[in-house]
């Protein structure tokens, strides 16, 4: 069962963060509608990792997509493309 609790129960605040743990979050309402939650740290970890994740997976399917619409590379095209990149940007670098 989730806590939750009026945002004004932050003035005890030691008593909201005993409730907290990983994977149980506090969750603070004001005027009745949902507006923070208090979590740990391991929690935010974990919720970073998993945006890091999805993004990841993202790209992954954009470029499934863009090798079946458009045709896949070969591992020569892919170097001769990272080469041409990389002495573009050596060239800007320089100036």
């Amino acid at each position: 069962m989730p806590a939750i609790k009026p945002v004004s129960a932050l003035r005890n605040y030691a008593s909201v963060l005993e409730e907290v743990s990983v994977g149980n979050p506090v969750y603070l309402t004001k005027n009745g509608y949902g507006s923070y939650a208090v979590v740990t740290m391991e929690d935010i970890d974990e919720f970073e990792q998993t945006k890091a994740a999805l993004k990841f997976m993202q790209e992954m399917n954009r470029g499934i997509r863009s090798g079946e619409e458009e045709g896949w590379l070969t591992a020569d095209q892919v170097r001769a493309n990272m080469k041409a990149r990389r002495e573009e940007k050596e060239k800007k670098n320089a100036l």
